[in-house]
């Protein structure tokens, strides 16, 4: 495809650097010569120097012949009105970056009159994956597929754990829950298991199982479960202020620390329910202060990655039971891992896989493309939801007999109600919802590419 990606910032850099992998034709556009030429010279991409909403920009991108613009910048109105002009000169899709809240509530009147193909807000989305982390706190991560059925979830196996030194297959026969591990973290190799396969201490797995059944997951593997009541955001962000609204109307009790002391006003302004403290997060006497084992969990969302880190380290040492972190360079993140820090959530991250799963979507147009895709264990690992359709191969094949590729394990089908983790005399039947776990050393995009 042909793809024009317009902000070369944070997420335009991500963007550019995943939709290269992928082997599409880009287009980056920049006002800053310094950072278009890098860009060009690092990733081998076509630059156009200017802004990415004027047209004679646009032309010199070549918005009359791509496939797909994606208005990445960091206003939301050039976003807009680059999408809005290249779908004039008739780019066929476009993806626009909006992150002012006021605008957001517009935008569902507004999409189809703008032309939008689908909004993205990383602050939004990380908002929602942290609270979706917190109300599971046991949890590294947790993904949603099937209309939120299902679920892939990453847990950490510490020691006394009920699995450890015992083959899968035994998780399966005594929990009596239904599920099944699709990967496994172990220090730098990761493994998509099969039933003889023996968990350690240590190992990161991820499961996939019915959202009703995870509470029972914990209880049989023995990870003490913990209900959050009292929160802190720590800096006053848009992430802050978006995952604030959400734990507020879940009933959380929520306090910001905030530096800038106009920011705390707007804040308290727009969330009248929650604390807010003007004050430096990364103070060491204001966190004692405010947090030292007075907060069930405390999120660091300041701006700079290394002081995330510093203040996240300094709370495990209090004793808070629970740290979420925002990072956005994520090329470190084993560094940050080796600290401690597990939880770790990256916006940039987040709308790279919303992106990805368009994309691929776009590339293919057999009804089997895919609908959910998300990627783990540091992108090396997706997970990729699908839909059988009357063009997918082997319907009715039992799996053990189908020519699945090696590397691919599927992990759950969704039959009508009916959820099942699929043994080898399962088979793919037309209309089921599959849940494919791939390496990803290949690009998956529709169900028949499981197979050989």
């Amino acid at each position: 495809m042909r793809i024009i990606i317009v902000g070369l910032g944070k997420v335009g850099l991500a963007l550019t650097a995943m939709l290269s992998r992928e082997g599409h034709d880009l287009v980056v556009v920049d006002c800053d010569p310094v950072v278009l030429q890098n860009t060009q010279e690092t990733f081998d991409v076509i630059g156009a120097d200017g802004n990415g909403a004027a047209l004679g920009v646009l032309r010199e991108a070549g918005a009359e012949f791509a496939d797909l613009i994606i208005a990445v910048t960091g206003a939301d109105e050039i976003n807009l009105l680059s999408c809005v002009t290249a779908k004039k000169l008739g780019c066929a899709h476009t993806i626009a970056r909006v992150r002012n809240p006021e605008y957001v509530k517009q935008l569902s009147l507004l999409k189809e009159e703008l032309g939008l193909s689908m909004v993205i807000n990383p602050e939004d989305s990380a908002a929602r994956e942290i609270s979706h982390i917190l109300q599971f706190p046991s949890f590294i991560k947790r993904e949603s597929f099937a209309k939120g059925r299902v679920e892939i979830v990453g847990l950490k196996i510490r020691q006394g754990c009920t699995i450890i030194g015992k083959p899968l297959s035994e998780l399966y026969r005594e929990s009596k829950v239904k599920v099944l591990v699709c990967a496994v973290e172990r220090e730098d190799e990761v493994f998509i298991p099969d039933g003889n396969f023996v968990i350690r201490a240590g190992d990161k797995i991820h499961v996939t199982a019915e959202t009703n059944n995870l509470a029972g997951l914990i209880k049989y593997l023995g990870i003490p479960m913990q209900k959050v009541r009292d929160v802190v955001l720590i800096g006053g962000s848009k992430i802050a202020f978006y995952l604030a609204r959400r734990l507020i109307v879940a009933g959380i009790s929520v306090k910001i620390i905030e530096k800038e002391y106009e920011r705390c006003v707007k804040l308290s302004e727009q969330l009248p329910r929650a604390l807010v403290i003007n004050g430096d997060g990364c103070a060491q006497k204001l966190l004692d202060e405010e947090i030292n084992r007075k907060a069930d969990a405390v999120v660091a969302l300041l701006n700079i990655d290394e002081a995330n880190l510093v203040v996240s380290m300094y709370l495990s040492g209090l004793g808070v039971p629970i740290i979420v972190a925002k990072i956005d360079r994520t090329e470190y993140m084993d560094v940050y891992k080796n600290f401690g820090l597990e939880s770790i959530i990256s916006p940039k991250g987040i709308i790279c896989n919303d992106v990805l799963q368009y994309v691929r979507a776009l590339c293919n147009s057999a009804e089997s493309s895919v609908i959910t895709l998300y990627r783990l264990v540091n992108d090396q690992v997706e997970a990729l939801e699908f839909r059988a359709a009357k063009d997918t191969r082997y319907l009715g094949v039992p799996l053990a007999k189908a020519p699945i590729r090696k590397g691919v394990l599927i992990a759950c089908l969704k039959r009508g109600s009916t959820i099942i983790f699929p043994s080898g005399d399962d088979s793919i039947q037309l209309g089921d919802t599959v849940i494919a776990v791939t390496s990803g050393e290949r690009t998956i995009g529709e169900l028949n590419d499981i197979y050989h």
